[in-house]
């Protein structure tokens, strides 16, 4: 998947529209928004590669640099590198991922979506609410879903059309959604939190896939990823168009099959504490009883990667994805253009609900609904998630795997640091050192926007 790029490579306010019409195609908007690859070898294409870096354009490259160090600096903690702490790294970073995911397409345009957090409490309380009183799961996710468009685009309307700052009517919705909130989860009358009603969605969290599962689940991203590079690489050679070395497409496929593969081999090894046989009474009879294994991938990360793979694929290679870093990157030039700006204003922000519904109902799988669903520091590390893997806060520059990335960084300092400090001020620490590293990132957003702006990239 390409990098997005900066808002130089947008349309200057007085390009006109039938010059930008005829001298940017599909393909050519999509360079304006992506980095196309460097023709040529090896060396050229990593020149290439060294000369962006230089001018700015880094992508998730810190946040890549970042979950090393901080790998690295955990991996003393004992336990820090166990089976089952993998595992719960995963299941911890699921929601504030897939939140993260809605609020990339939000910030590519430059806008903030505060209500997010809770837009997801309302979407677990709509389906635990529902499940409570017998509807059928589909059906509670399928309502939630809408609930999440519709609110989304009413954000987006105020946006675009009334023009109120999206700070401000976010923040408007994020205090009201939090009564709603509270509303629908005491509806069911169970003086307490509630649990989702379903084996289904429950099991997305708690439960694991067949370790068979998991090894055709790599197999297909692998052989899928492999596949869409070389249909791009072939696509774009027989447009006379430059494309990555053929050693680089491998190289990738390579480093994303090795990656895949430890991972799942991991995940599908036994991650029981307890790996001794037990004695138990059966029928009146002592008997031993092996122990359960607990191996398998987690049901929540096929629902990840189908995400990643589908709003990346919608970003990097469709029109409405090219529109959308077109729109980050210069409104004013994608109106003139032809662009309809308001309706992708109004789109991403329905995205964005969109997600934090699917997000929500990850989280209510995790540890169930309460009346708080949704508030506390679950927007503020979905944001951090998003710009700590590299979205820029101006718009214009971002992918999806910014958030897997992002997100990843957030679970492992959580983590980390939950085992490295003991005490009532662990909790005060966290907080510290993940705002730490989301005002790092944010620096790191504006230097390099302004060096790819005086470079000319």
């Amino acid at each position: 998947m390409s990098e997005a790029t900066t808002p130089s490579g947008a349309m200057s306010p007085a390009t006109k529209p039938h010059q930008f019409e005829e001298e940017h195609s599909d393909e050519a908007l999509a360079g304006a928004a992506t980095t196309g690859p460097s023709g040529g070898n090896v060396r050229s294409y990593l020149e290439n590669y060294v000369r962006r870096i230089r001018g700015g354009d880094m992508g998730s490259l810190p946040a890549v640099g970042a979950l090393v160090v901080l790998v690295i600096a955990f991996s003393f903690e004992q336990g820090f590198f166990s089976l089952g702490n993998f595992a719960n790294l995963i299941t911890q970073a699921a929601p504030s991922v897939l939140l993260a995911m809605g609020l990339v397409f939000v910030l590519l345009l430059g806008e903030i979506d505060l209500s997010a957090g809770t837009t997801s409490g309302v979407g677990a309380a709509t389906t635990a609410v529902l499940l409570h009183n017998g509807w059928a799961w589909p059906i509670a996710v399928l309502v939630a879903l809408i609930v999440g468009a519709v609110i989304g685009f009413f954000i987006g309307i105020m946006r675009a059309k009334v023009r109120v700052p999206s700070f401000v009517v976010t923040l408007a919705l994020f205090l009201g959604l939090q009564g709603v909130v509270i509303l629908i989860v005491n509806s069911a009358h169970t003086q307490g939190n509630l649990t989702l009603n379903s084996n289904v969605l429950n099991d997305l969290e708690n439960a694991p896939m067949p370790v068979w599962l998991g090894w055709v689940m790599a197999a297909v991203v692998i052989v899928g990823f492999a596949a869409d590079k070389l249909w791009a690489a072939t696509s774009r050679r027989r447009r006379g168009l430059a494309t990555e070395p053929m050693a680089v497409i491998l190289a990738k496929v390579g480093g994303l099959a090795v990656i895949s593969i430890v991972a799942v081999a991991l995940l599908n090894s036994d991650r029981s504490l307890n790996k001794g046989s037990t004695v138990e009474v059966v029928n009146g009879k002592i008997v031993r009883v092996a122990h359960t294994k607990l191996q398998g991938v987690p049901w929540v990360v096929p629902v990840i990667v189908v995400l990643v793979v589908g709003l990346g694929f919608v970003l990097s290679r469709t029109r409405y994805g090219r529109h959308i870093y077109a729109v980050g990157g210069n409104d004013e030039a994608s109106r003139r253009a032809g662009i309809r700006v308001d309706a992708i204003r109004v789109s991403v922000f329905v995205v964005g609900s969109v997600l934090a519904m699917v997000s929500g109902v990850v989280l209510a799988s995790q540890i169930g609904v309460n009346n708080g669903e949704g508030g506390g520091n679950t927007l503020l590390l979905a944001v951090g998630a998003a710009v700590i893997g590299g979205t820029s806060l101006f718009g214009g520059k971002g992918k999806i795997t910014d958030a897997v990335v992002g997100g990843l960084v957030v679970a492992v300092i959580i983590n980390g640091m939950s085992d490295l400090l003991q005490g009532g001020n662990n909790a005060a620490y966290q907080a510290i050192v993940t705002g730490a590293v989301l005002a790092l990132a944010a620096t790191v957003d504006a230097l390099s926007r302004r060096r790819a702006g005086s470079t000319g990239l």
